[in-house]
């Protein structure tokens, strides 16, 4: 990879289960039209990682273009965080929930030519320490049993696409669920809270929203220096109903049986395995301890040029 432009498309074929490979001779027209801007595709899990890397050694202040779901972006997010990068999104996944908290009211253009005048804002990530893996980072969203789940459920349905992959997900993953024995330790601003209990559903969000259009953290800020910390404490399944429709209007926190709060870090212990997922990214087989920590402005991010630069 030689002579970088000063923007880098790194465009993911396989995002939104192989349909945005529909849109690639779309993109690389929009790219070759710009002389500022070079796209690269991917051709396997783990290379738009590579390709990041290989992009910020050669030349650091490219702007990388992620080009696909939040898949492709929590590649690329780990593959530059802490390095300076900016990072930009091109959404073109299967629920692309970050866009929607970090550009709200305009997560839907229909081209490129916004990356080119967009302004840019650092924002936090969640580092997360777990097994052997020294450290992972997402950018939306982190969830453990239920919803990892649910996210790992979605995978296995290439036939169905967006939100009702994610709503045909959760109901098949609800048929065989029970609330899982969960430790919990949260550091909150100035306190520490404890849980030792069933927990039927459990959350950490740096954006607003998960599978489409759930506002599992309506209070979330990109930029204030905490994550979002929602669980749903053990309930029965068929109790459950009730609350797709509070996360959807974001109403749940107000529940008795929710616990919303911020946090600057999560300790969580499993007794025994289960599914995380890291913005839908799925990780299996995880059990024993999982550490969550904020890190303010882990990352610079393309955002619309009318937000104030942070």
């Amino acid at each position: 990879m030689r002579n970088l432009s000063p923007y880098l498309f790194i465009f993911n074929p396989a995002a939104d289960k192989g349909r945005a490979a529909r849109k690639a001779e779309w993109l690389e027209t929009l790219v070759l039209g710009c002389k500022e801007s070079a796209m690269v595709t991917t051709t396997s899990v783990g290379h738009a990682a590579e390709i990041a890397r290989s992009a910020i050694e050669i030349q650091q202040n490219t702007r990388l273009i992620a080009c696909g779901g939040d898949g492709t972006l929590h590649e690329v997010i780990n593959a530059v965080a802490g390095d300076g990068v900016t990072v930009g999104i091109v959404p073109i996944g299967s629920a692309n929930d970050f866009i929607k908290t970090l550009n709200p009211k305009g997560n839907s253009h229909s081209g490129i030519d916004h990356l080119f005048i967009a302004g840019s804002k650092n924002v936090d990530l969640g580092s997360v320490s777990f097994g052997t893996i020294d450290r992972r980072y997402f950018i939306n969203s982190l969830g453990i049993g239920f919803t990892g789940r649910v996210a790992k459920a979605v995978k296995r349905m290439p036939w169905l696409k967006g939100e009702l992959a994610y709503v045909y997900a959760l109901l098949s993953v609800l048929a065989g669920y029970r609330s899982i024995k969960m430790h919990i330790t949260i550091t909150l601003q100035d306190s520490i809270l404890e849980l030792d209990e069933p927990v039927f559903a459990f959350s950490v969000l740096n954006g607003k929203i998960e599978g489409g259009k759930f506002r599992i953290a309506p209070s979330a800020e990109l930029s204030d220096g905490l994550l979002d910390v929602c669980i749903l404490r053990g309930i029965r399944k068929f109790e459950f109903f009730p609350y797709v429709l509070k996360y959807l209007k974001g109403t749940h926190i107000s529940d008795f049986r929710v616990l919303y709060c911020k946090a600057k870090a999560v300790d969580v212990r499993l007794e025994k395995s289960e599914v995380m997922h890291m913005d839908g990214e799925v990780y299996d087989n995880i059990s024993g301890r999982i550490l969550i920590e904020v890190v303010p402005e882990g990352v610079r991010m393309l955002c619309d040029s009318k937000q104030p630069d942070k």
